[in-house]
């Protein structure tokens, strides 16, 4: 016979930018900042992400499109391969990702499986929580304490069996 399992995500729902720390305010308004720089020609959606490092620094990300869809690539995954590729003795302290279409205000979204895979796998690498700030409906933030939190039953490296087997 079959046994559920109940999966409990908590996030904590901000009403504004005013409820969040200094430095995810900082995280934040770098995330928000980053859609200037997008390059989304096709979609008109521009997706900016923020890290906040341990050394205080913000690296930014954005999505870039290209013709040859879908060559393109997510804001949250160009900041996190940038990031291992410049800079890899770094930890993420925190992270924020915004959109908004072209001209547009900032609107709730959520980041695509392909990308919650990714943060799952640098969350895992440097074993330590990333929170997560997201944009949620009518001006509210989601506040995640760590990425997995989007990503229940995630693959893991844990779950590949090892080199000797």
């Amino acid at each position: 016979m079959a046994q559920p399992l109940h999966l409990t995500i908590t996030v904590e729902v901000l009403a504004s930018e005013a409820d969040l720390t200094p430095a995810e305010t900082a995280t934040w308004q770098a995330a928000r900042a980053a859609t200037d720089h997008a390059y989304a020609p096709y979609s008109h959606f521009h997706v900016g992400t923020a890290l906040l490092l341990d050394d205080g620094t913000l690296f930014r990300g954005t999505n870039q499109e290209n013709a040859a869809f879908p060559s393109g690539l997510c804001a949250e995954r160009t900041a996190l391969f940038g990031l291992a590729a410049t800079q890899p003795e770094r930890r993420i302290l925190g992270m924020a990702v915004a959109a908004r279409p072209a001209n547009g205000e900032f609107v709730a979204v959520t980041s695509c499986g392909a990308c919650r895979q990714v943060m799952a796998e640098y969350e895992h690498r440097q074993r330590q929580a990333i929170p997560l700030l997201l944009q949620g409906p009518n001006g509210s933030i989601y506040r995640f304490k760590s990425l997995s939190d989007l990503l229940p039953l995630g693959f893991t490296p844990d779950d590949l069996p090892s080199p000797n087997q």
